[in-house]
């Protein structure tokens, strides 16, 4: 599983035993460590919500999540763009499965109580590249914001 998510987050060569669920987890992996990194630190408070949301949303265990997140920062610091995740987050994630998706992020980036302008572009950047609404994000922010 670990060759195939490097693969996925990294680039390259699809392999025809491609799981949809493992591509979701790099993927979903790969946007929220890029939302937490987008301030310039990974904090523990953002390390904490990406490691709950993940765990929430994909029922792993420890180790699991820890590997995740492990290669999802090294697909991020390698990666100079956000199309090809979110290219991938469009095409294996439906309409609602991409608002979940914001909503994660957005808890991310309020999980270190501030939210930088380079934050929220981000997020806007992101919302447009999934084919997610102003609206929809907007909801899917102030959902993130009420469950703080």
């Amino acid at each position: 599983m670990i060759k195939r998510i490097r693969t996925l987050l990294l680039g390259g060569q699809q392999t025809p035993e491609a799981n949809p669920d493992d591509e979701r987890r790099a993927v979903t992996a790969a946007l929220l460590v890029q939302a937490a990194l987008m301030d310039g630190e990974f904090d523990p408070a953002e390390r904490e919500t990406v490691e709950r949301l993940l765990a929430s949303e994909f029922d792993l265990d420890t180790g699991d999540i820890e590997t995740l997140i492990a290669e999802a920062e090294t697909a991020v610091h390698q990666s100079s763009q956000l199309f090809g995740f979110t290219r991938t987050a469009s095409e294996h994630l439906d309409h609602d499965a991409r608002i979940d998706l914001m909503e994660m992020l957005w808890s991310v980036v309020y999980a270190d109580g501030v939210v930088h302008d380079y934050e929220s572009n981000l997020m806007r950047r992101i919302a447009g590249l999934l084919h997610v609404t102003d609206r929809d994000s907007a909801h899917a922010r102030q959902r993130a914001a009420d469950s703080r």
